[in-house]
Parts: C-alpha cells; structure tokens; sequence
C-alpha cells in the first residue's frame, strides 16, 4: 500500500503546477487548464484523506468538486468565446474591456 505522504506530495507538486500555471501564462486556455489542474490536485488529496481515514466523505467532496470543475469549464469556454469575438485573440494582457 502507497503511504498517505506519497499522495499528498504528488498533491501538492501538482497544485503547484497550475498555481505557476495561472501566474505565468496569458493564455486564457492554458490559464483555464492550470485550473483544472488544481481542482485534479484537491480531488487526490480528499481521495487520499478518504482512503487513509476509511470515510466516505472524500468521495462525496471529489464528486462536488468536479460538478464545479465542469460548471467552470463550460462557463469559461463560453467567455473565451465571447471575448475572442470581440478581438481575435486569447491572451489575458490584450483585454482591456473592463478599462473606461
């Protein structure tokens, strides 16, 4: 059996992929992807705690978790959409819309 410390450090190197991720990148695709990955690193560390402390809970969470995850997607996409409409392109540091 993989001990609890194993998951959890792969938890938190992913976590700190995606957070690296957000701030590096301007891509609003990839920004949106280093989110998912962050979501993915809290879903295997509840998985983990779930595991470890022989509770149900953790799977519950995982599952509200990735509900979120997919609300996020769909209602990221559609911005993305929307903004690329407006000026083709994706990168975060062109758009200004909010500016008077």
């Amino acid at each position: 059996m993989v001990p609890l410390s194993h998951y959890l450090i792969l938890s938190a190197t992913l976590f700190t992929i995606g957070v690296l991720g957000v701030l590096i990148r301007r891509n609003a695709i990839v920004v949106f992807m280093c989110i998912e990955i962050m979501l993915n690193a809290v879903n295997i560390s509840l998985i983990a705690f779930d595991r470890y402390l022989n509770h149900h809970d953790g799977q519950i969470f995982s599952f509200m978790v990735m509900c979120v995850a997919a609300a996020e997607v769909s209602v990221g996409l559609a911005i993305v959409i929307a903004l690329f409409r407006n000026k083709p392109t994706v990168n975060l540091d062109e758009f200004n819309l909010m500016k008077w």
